[in-house]
């Protein structure tokens, strides 16, 4: 294969993180300017907007990027769907910004101007290419002039954003950089497509298809968008939602470490699968649940036994909740990562999107029910403790459902080494933060001791997972020197 999955997966997990390391960093200073209710509003207002980015999507960059890999090595077959793709896309894309413009002029009362500016989002949808830079397995190309952008953007905020009246201002740059991210993206079209002939374009003609990958898309929607708009409809205000937005912000960047390598296997798997190469279909799958396990399981204990130490002194005063909210929205982290390796990675490009659908719509049940409940009694908590089960569900359902192709058991015992070394970094940082105050040195010292505790413990137990990619760095440094000498 041309592409290296080490370095994609390296890559896109930059791009992941890149996605949500923004707002992160600008986290400490946004909530001590617009305070947990002008927090709540951004939430809200974004809320609302990806259900209309969702309906100028509609499962067309799923669709996209899966035929891309199939057929990427054939110029004029990938131009084909790339113009079907986008005239798709604008037809949606026109539709929804104009029932959008029309309830944003007309039956909003308040948060109108940030209710505008947010219509730059959806334009959005049209101009985002990932997914056929993804389906090519041009993962490089797509970090290098985001991080451009994004570092214009963070340049912009701390600049020009400085009191609380400035919120639509931050709204404005969040969505133009955004928009200009994707735009940048179009440079490197040139020797990757053609102009096809018009008589060959027929965007709708796998209609079916793409409405397949939609209804997982709208189902996923419900678990990870409308809690949000729930907490707006069933709470007074808007400070519920800036707790939730911000122990969502940091448990988004740790996610991203791990959904990363699904991201860059998607394709990979489309194109084996694609050459009916079952048996190294199988060895990526395994090799992908060791890896979730080896990342995940440090992510989620760490950020529960540094939440306590890490939300005073980074978000300010009047967040406290965020730590009980994100002590109990890591357990997502573990959940979602086998989720996306089993349904992303393996049940859609092995085109069995509609069982992935089923997988999704059942936590979408469940996760909409227990809101409804939840967030009524127990606000922002009832949410995230809906989303966690919702989780938990949709990974528990994918595994039954691919439970003679993937040994369930197989998986689970391979994680016996990461339980333990977990467990025993938890404690070590359980002890710490008895013994520490908030503050960045000591989050930071708690966060280097749990990882060195978590590595010396794989060292001792000889896990052979770790030990084998643990040594690559250190043999391709040796090479280097080697060759140099």
């Amino acid at each position: 294969m041309a592409k290296s999955i080490k370095r994609n997966y390296v890559y896109n997990m930059i791009y992941n993180v890149l996605i949500v390391l923004t707002p992160l960093i600008t986290a400490p200073y946004t909530s001590r300017i617009f305070h947990a209710d002008g927090v709540g509003i951004i939430s809200f207002v974004a809320s609302v907007t990806a259900y209309f980015n969702l309906f100028s999507d509609m499962g067309s960059g799923g669709y996209g990027q899966r035929e891309i890999a199939y057929v990427r090595n054939d110029i004029e077959k990938r131009s084909i769907i790339f113009w079907e793709v986008m005239i798709f896309r604008i037809v949606n894309t026109a539709i929804a910004l104009t029932i959008y413009l029309i309830i944003a002029l007309f039956f909003v009362k308040s948060h109108r101007t940030v209710f505008l500016i947010y219509a730059i989002n959806i334009v959005n949808t049209v101009c985002a290419i990932g997914w056929f830079l993804v389906g090519l397995e041009e993962f490089g190309k797509i970090v290098f002039r985001n991080l451009i952008i994004k570092i214009i953007d963070i340049a912009f905020l701390f600049t020009f954003v400085r009191k609380q009246s400035d919120l639509p201002l931050y709204a404005g740059a969040y969505a133009f950089f955004s928009l200009m991210g994707n735009v940048a993206l179009w440079g490197y079209l040139k020797g990757y497509i053609i102009k096809p002939d018009l008589k060959s374009l027929h965007p709708y003609r796998n209609i079916k298809t793409i409405l397949s990958l939609f209804a997982p898309s709208i189902a996923i929607q419900v678990y990870t968008v409308l809690d949000k708009t729930m907490i707006g409809i069933f709470t007074e205000g808007t400070f519920e939602n800036g707790y939730y937005e911000q122990a969502l912000k940091i448990s988004r960047i740790v996610l991203a470490l791990v959904t990363s390598l699904a991201g860059v296997m998607i394709p990979r798997i489309a194109y084996l699968f694609g050459q009916n190469d079952r048996e190294q279909i199988s060895f990526y799958m395994y090799r992908s649940y060791s890896f979730v396990w080896l990342i995940s399981v440090p992510l989620c204990l760490g950020l529960i036994g540094i939440s306590d130490n890490l939300v005073p002194w980074f978000f300010g005063p009047g967040y406290d909740k965020v730590a009980g909210l994100l002590k109990i929205s890591s357990f997502i982290i573990i959940a979602i990562g086998f989720g996306n390796t089993t349904g992303n990675q393996y049940l859609i490009p092995t085109k069995r999107q509609h069982l992935f659908t089923y997988s999704v719509v059942t936590g979408a049940v469940i996760n909409f029910s227990m809101n409804i409940v939840l967030i009524r009694m127990y606000q922002s908590y009832g949410a995230v403790i809906a989303s966690v089960v919702a989780e938990i569900a949709v990974t528990s359902v994918q595994f039954y459902i691919v439970r003679k192709e993937i040994s369930s058991y197989r998986v689970i015992i391979s994680g016996i080494n990461y339980y333990i070394s977990g467990g025993i970094m938890l404690a070590v940082l359980i002890f710490l933060n008895s013994k520490l105050t908030p503050s960045p040195v000591h989050t930071a010292i708690m966060i280097f001791t749990g990882a060195a505790v978590y590595v010396s413990s794989l060292f001792i137990l000889r896990d052979k997972f770790f030990l084998e990619y643990s040594a690559k760095p250190f043999e391709f440094l040796r090479r280097k020197f080697a060759r140099r000498k």
